[in-house]
């Protein structure tokens, strides 16, 4: 396990089910190119009694053909290639029931949602194995992954038929934090100050495979024009494969993704039904909770509770950068982002990154204000009438009478807070107390990149957090 980079917690959690006395069906999901299989394989390195994974787009004819390689390969017996999943897991059946081992059967399938393909009978076949041998041998560990987290959420762990209740554990992979994020950089001997990795972060989010790709010989910035603005660039066109590898009629969902693109604050859900044309009702909330399953968009509630007012928002960081600086852009060549550097969209793109990179690590904004162990809520608040208009973007609502309001700055030096700023501020909480008519205690809290200047205005700032909290473990 010492090859893998944070995870301490999922760790933890494999090496529990390993030594369980019990039969365990674990699902692990999470998003695409998250780490998911390394983890399984790291932890269960040498104990893998089967292990088979989906190929993307291939037939019922192909998939089975890799089932026979894998038992023939684990197993050591020379079974006959089959044509339908019951006789496959009865083979199956057959080369557990042979087995002598005294510890747990580990029985990894991998991406499980290709493996289901149309009119397959794969997962009636799943089920009926799980239920009628699988779950009756406590020596098994059945372990079911899948970036598709809809299919497995709906399939597997939300199942109404032969599966329904049977997941006995799930894990869902999160992405790196900045912690995590600097340990895997250190680990490839990567060297980058932190200013320069929240910007890789705001670009790449904390996608293992994504920051793999980096060149440590060069610089971020050259790193990015080879990745992403270069014709053959890894990751330029990893958008559409990202969405039609997760969705059927991905055309859709990135639809909702790119309306969500250009709206940095959020949608609600009429803005998102005038602007994208798709008809109000369940498929739309379908589409929705998978988006959000997925981890690409988050759900923000607003202070009062309004459910008109909840916010759909984008999140995931490098949708948000390709949406920005790629789609629909042709004259990207040279030196690309070493020029944009300067530019307005630059800035702006900065700006609401570092924003969503914030939301992203609450845990480590609360341990900083010294507040982990009280109850909060956080939300977002907006008002606007004829004459005037304010909007919060994180408050973190506090069970000790307390509500930080929260203002998030990017900057590459000590940000000064001017005379508009303080103005800014102080307009929006009055709007906000008399709008909300709450009687905590508000505390102004700046969260920037190295903190702020002492001028004036630096005296109404109650609580500040800055990067380096935020790379806290």
């Amino acid at each position: 396990m010492n090859t893998i980079i944070g995870r301490k917690k999922e760790q933890q959690l494999l090496e529990e089910y390993y030594h369980s006395d019990k039969a365990e069906f674990v699902v692990v999901c999470g998003r695409r190119r998250v780490g998911k299989t390394f983890l399984i394989r790291e932890c269960y390195r040498d104990k893998f009694a089967f292990y088979l994974s989906g190929a993307e787009n291939a037939t019922k004819a192909a998939q089975l053909k890799n089932f026979n390689v894998a038992i023939n390969t684990y197993s050591g017996y020379p079974y006959p290639a089959v044509t339908d999943w019951q006789d496959a897991f009865l083979q199956l059946q057959h080369y557990i029931e042979n087995k002598t081992a005294k510890e747990k059967i580990v029985l990894f399938f991998d991406e499980l949602p290709w493996l289901d393909n149309k009119k397959s009978g794969f997962l009636s076949a799943f089920e009926y194995f799980w239920n009628t041998f699988a779950s009756a041998n406590r020596n098994i560990l059945l372990i079911a992954c899948g970036s598709a987290t809809s299919w497995i959420v709906s399939k597997i762990i939300n199942s109404r038929g032969g599966l329904h209740n049977r997941v006995t554990r799930q894990i869902f992979l999160e992405p790196f934090t900045l912690h995590e994020t600097e340990q895997f950089l250190q680990s490839r001997n990567i060297a980058m100050k932190r200013i320069q990795i929240i910007e890789c972060y705001m670009i790449m989010g904390g996608i293992p495979y994504y920051l793999e790709q980096i060149d440590r010989t060069t610089g971020l910035s050259q790193n990015i024009d080879n990745l992403f603005f270069t014709k053959n660039g890894i990751l330029r066109n990893e958008f559409p494969r990202l969405f039609s590898s997760l969705f059927k009629h991905s055309e859709i969902y990135v639809k909702i993704i790119k309306a969500l693109g250009k709206k940095n604050k959020g949608l609600t859900r009429d803005e998102i039904i005038r602007i994208t044309k798709i008809a109000n009702g369940g498929r739309l909330s379908k589409m929705l909770e998978e988006l959000e399953l997925c981890g690409f968009i988050r759900i923000d509630d607003s202070f009062n509770n309004k459910k008109k007012n909840r916010l759909y928002q984008l999140t995931d960081f490098y949708s948000m950068f390709y949406l920005n600086f790629i789609d629909s852009k042709k004259n990207t060549a040279g030196n690309y982002w070493v020029n944009i550097a300067d530019s307005s969209t630059y800035k702006a793109w900065c700006g609401f990154s570092f924003e969503k990179l914030c939301v992203a690590h609450l845990p480590q904004i609360r341990r900083k204000l010294g507040i982990s162990g009280v109850l909060s809520f956080t939300s977002s608040w907006r008002y606007f009438n004829e004459d005037s208009g304010a909007q919060i973007d994180l408050l973190i609502d506090r069970k000790d009478n307390v509500i930080n309001v929260c203002e998030m700055k990017y900057a590459q030096k000590e940000y000064l807070i001017t005379k508009r700023d303080d103005e800014s501020f102080r307009n929006k909480i009055a709007l906000f107390q008399e709008d909300t008519k709450t009687r905590k205690t508000i505390h102004l809290t700046l969260i920037s990149t190295f903190g702020a200047k002492r001028n004036e205005y630096w005296g109404d700032i109650q609580s500040e957090v800055t990067m380096n909290d935020l790379f806290e473990s």
